[in-house]
């Protein structure tokens, strides 16, 4: 169940990433994608052409809304503050169908299905924007 106060939201994020952390890279990134999906859902929160707006982390928990960039960016969020020693690169890319999170060049994608992390190299189409996990450290202050 989501967490419907944002000091609980902000907590249980907290422990999400302190239970995540000492795993194998695989069961962490479960963890961290079963755990964004549960998230309330709200469709067009943020868009690509407003990307220097985005919300840093504890903000998009404050909001409350995640649409499918949202989620992602939350995701992402977590993976950089994580700070897993298995995790050497991550970005949010824009497909034409979806908005994935890319970890150790696309050898995990996460925000496509709740249960699923996809494990293996996915050719993807039509990435139309994406951002680093570089670029996102920039946002977390």
């Amino acid at each position: 169940m989501w967490p419907r106060q944002f000091n609980q939201r902000l907590d249980s994020w907290v422990e999400l990433r302190s239970q995540a952390q000492p795993l194998p890279l695989e069961d962490a990134l479960i963890l961290v994608n079963q755990w964004w999906f549960k998230s309330p859902w709200i469709p067009y929160y943020l868009h690509w052409d407003d990307i220097e707006e985005w919300p840093d982390p504890w903000q998009l928990l404050s909001d409350n809304m995640y649409c499918g960039i949202a989620r992602g960016l939350g995701i992402l969020y977590t993976v950089s503050i994580m700070n897993h020693s298995d995790i050497q690169d991550a970005k949010l890319v824009q497909t034409k169908d979806d908005n994935l999170v890319l970890i150790n060049q696309e050898k995990y994608i996460l925000n496509y299905e709740a249960n699923t992390v996809l494990n293996k190299h996915y050719t993807l189409e039509d990435v139309s924007n994406q951002l680093t996990l570089n670029q996102l450290k920039n946002k977390i202050k």
